[in-house]
């Protein structure tokens, strides 16, 4: 039977809700040193600031090595009684030490397999996406490793493949691996960040292959995707593709979280659906935050 899968259990994808289909509530990175997303506490109370909000459910895209904390999420879901998904993967080559990829040359599919199925390490907590990312217009050797290994988890599982897009670029070149040479249905792959490059006509064809855009960004404003939110939706949705559209928040840095000053989780279902709504109409909208993400999460799992 085809679900997501929660860290609290597998549910179907109509239990999820208004849908936060990118975000992070735990993150750490060489990258982001001094702001990491590292307090449990901060944790639940975003999160129940977006269940006040009108929220339902957040995917948390941190992969391995970046500070998800997955023993935190089942309590943290309980507290706050919205559904989260984490997910398992790799990001790009700079956010991690390089010896780590010494432990995990050979065998990064079986570790991304076990996350999805067994759990992360002690926590018991399944995974329930595959996070991997490619380059600035570019995929390098890592990506193509990280790719390779998560299409391979894809097959043993059917766990959905997310997908950064550095700068919102090269969404066609990702396609042409996971889908052309590696083999993974379209429809199974989430690209990340598409909306922060504004090529509508790239997010048209990205969308034909049958891949799903998940539009992100509002709580980054130096994007400037908030403003963009419209036409990056209006453009995909008027060439037949509003079903393939989730939504997502991506809040990477405490300073971004609602509890410490930023717009945070609960500005998607507060802020941005009433002016995509105002917009594009509330039926788009609903379909968005609601109906899209449950099925691009979902999955028969294996």
């Amino acid at each position: 039977m085809s679900a997501v899968r929660t860290v609290l259990g597998d549910v179907r994808s109509e239990e999820l809700g208004v849908c936060d289909a990118h975000d992070h509530l735990f993150l750490s990175s060489p990258r982001l040193s001094g702001q990491e997303l590292n307090d449990a506490s901060a944790a639940r109370a975003e999160l129940e600031a977006f269940r006040a909000a009108g929220g339902s459910s957040v995917v948390q895209w941190t992969p391995y090595g970046m500070g998800r904390r997955a023993a935190d999420l089942p309590p943290l879901s309980r507290a706050a009684g919205v559904h989260l998904v984490c997910a398992t993967g790799l990001r790009q080559a700079a956010h991690y030490a390089p010896e780590l990829f010494d432990e995990l040359r050979g065998r990064l599919a079986d570790v991304l397999v076990s996350e999805l199925t067994g759990g992360v390490g002690a926590s018991g907590v399944r995974a329930g996406i595959v996070k991997v990312a490619g380059g600035f217009h570019a995929l390098d050797a890592h990506a193509r490793w990280t790719m390779t290994a998560a299409a391979e988890a894809h097959r043993a599982t059917d766990a959905p493949i997310a997908v950064h897009l550095e700068a919102g670029t090269g969404a066609l070149d990702v396609l042409d691996l996971l889908c052309g040479e590696l083999g993974v249905a379209p429809h199974r792959v989430i690209l990340g960040h598409l909306n922060r490059s504004p090529e509508l006509v790239v997010h048209r064809q990205a969308a034909a292959s049958g891949c799903r855009l998940a539009l992100d960004g509002p709580s980054r404003a130096h994007h400037a995707t908030d403003w963009r939110m419209p036409d990056a939706v209006r453009a995909p949705a008027e060439a037949g593709f509003g079903h393939r559209l989730p939504l997502g928040g991506d809040t990477v840095v405490a300073g971004a979280r609602s509890v410490d000053g930023g717009p945070g989780m609960p500005y998607l279902p507060r802020r941005v659906r009433a002016r995509l709504a105002l917009e594009l109409g509330e039926v788009l909208v609903e379909r968005i935050l609601v109906d899209n993400p449950g099925r691009a999460f979902a999955a028969d799992w294996r």
